[in-house]
């Protein structure tokens, strides 16, 4: 029996979306931007104005409040353990992947010198590329980068191979293309970097809302992602192994505490934003039921999920490529990847674009997000591209639309609003 013969259907997932019942002209607001950032569902939010309205406190005192804030905190960590299959120590939380990735970068370089290389790829999002750039200008070390095969939107395996030396320190790298939706053999990569005797740290952002993260499998040694693009509030989550965060030189305040996971951790945290993470990955997994351990609901509801998002992409490939003047990027359905679809079209820029299907209640990114040697590798500079993404709550209705608002655009008719 399919998965998602049992699991609830996208009509009663939708009803958990107060953000769904926002109207454009008459009908509801179609929302493909998830891969910049989702929509947050109803049990998320409670659980932040509960933990602001009863628990508010700094951490680390003796009142109750600041106890109950203490064990909040654990209990995330606990959940994003779960959910990456790591341990409780390994969990770090920040204002986001890009900002956990800066403050790693900065501890990690600090035993490098001159000779030392950093291996990067032209596939990824820029904050786990200028991060490292930044960093190694900083100790005179050698950056590297691996060059991305436009044509079919995924890595060059030969140039990576020829990029990685027994001088490598470490590759970073992407499970997945913020862009085009591209997946990547993290594993892979990591047993190659390894063998040189290299660290292996993962942007996971794009990945985690689509393929359970398992950094056992993957290999790595580090991988970062950002609850806002799984459902959650602005906070960004990154998990290190024990032996490389008790390690890891990172810059901190002398009075702070030093132990992993807390001495990878600036200031004070977003406490409420941290407890509404851990209530999207909670209610991720409430979805597929009460049987089970966290992890074990989680696989069954990643799986189901993705069972959907398979035939809502080919479904938006298909329909893209079948318009005039419609170009699309990144690996077809049935290759490893997210249901991103990264497209472009002859007679409109990616912005203008986005703002007519925008006024029709469509909404989708353009641009390059971050990922600009992608874009810049596509020929598509300056204009960008534009990106739809299916999340949980996209229905085959809201394909049916964008297509339908796609094609009008292109044949140069008007959009009803």
């Amino acid at each position: 029996m399919p998965l998602t013969e049992t699991f609830p259907s996208v009509t009663r997932i939708r009803s958990d979306f107060p953000a769904l019942a926002r109207l454009a002209g008459g009908k509801p607001v179609v929302y493909f931007d998830g891969p910049g950032g989702t929509q947050v569902p109803r049990p998320v939010a409670e659980a932040v104005v509960a933990y602001l309205y009863h628990h508010n406190a700094n951490t680390h005192w003796a009142y109750p409040t600041s106890i109950e804030t203490d064990a909040a905190l654990a209990g995330a960590r606990d959940v994003f353990a779960a959910f990456l299959n790591g341990h409780s120590e390994e969990i770090a939380f920040g204002a986001n992947m890009t900002t956990l990735t800066m403050h790693l970068a900065r501890a990690l370089v600090r035993t490098w010198g001159p000779g030392d290389e950093i291996v990067v790829t032209e596939l990824d999002h820029h904050a786990n590329v200028d991060p490292w750039i930044e960093a190694a200008r900083d100790r005179d070390l050698t950056v590297r980068r691996v060059r991305l095969l436009p044509e079919s939107g995924t890595l060059d395996w030969d140039d990576l191979e020829r990029q990685l030396s027994p001088r490598t320190r470490l590759l970073a790298i992407g499970a997945a293309s913020n862009a085009l939706g591209t997946i990547t053999d993290v594993a892979a990569a990591a047993r190659l970097a390894h063998a040189v005797g290299a660290l292996v740290f993962v942007d996971g952002v794009h990945y985690a809302p689509h393929r359970l993260p398992d950094v056992r499998a993957l290999e790595c040694d580090g991988f970062a992602c950002s609850a806002y693009k799984f459902y959650g509030p602005h906070v960004g989550v990154m998990w290190l192994m024990r032996d490389l965060f008790a390690a890891a030189p990172f810059p901190r305040l002398v009075p702070a505490w030093d132990a992993p996971p807390e001495r990878a951790e600036t200031g004070t945290l977003n406490h409420e934003g941290i407890v509404g993470a851990a209530a999207a990955i909670e209610w991720l997994a409430d979805l597929a039921g009460p049987d089970g351990d966290l992890r074990s609901r989680l696989g069954r509801t990643f799986a189901a999920l993705h069972e959907r998002s398979e035939d809502l992409l080919r479904e938006l490939w298909d329909g893209l490529a079948e318009l005039p003047g419609v170009e699309l990027f990144g690996p077809p359905p049935g290759a490893p990847r997210t249901p991103t679809v990264a497209f472009a079209t002859d007679d409109l820029s990616s912005e203008a674009l986005a703002r007519q299907l925008g006024r029709a209640g469509i909404y989708l990114s353009h641009g390059d997000f971050y990922a600009h040697t992608v874009v810049q590798r596509l020929g598509r500079q300056p204009d960008g591209i534009a990106r739809a993404g299916c999340a949980c709550y996209t229905s085959p209705e809201d394909v049916g639309r964008l297509l339908e608002g796609i094609r009008l655009l292109t044949a140069r008719e008007s959009l009803p609003v």
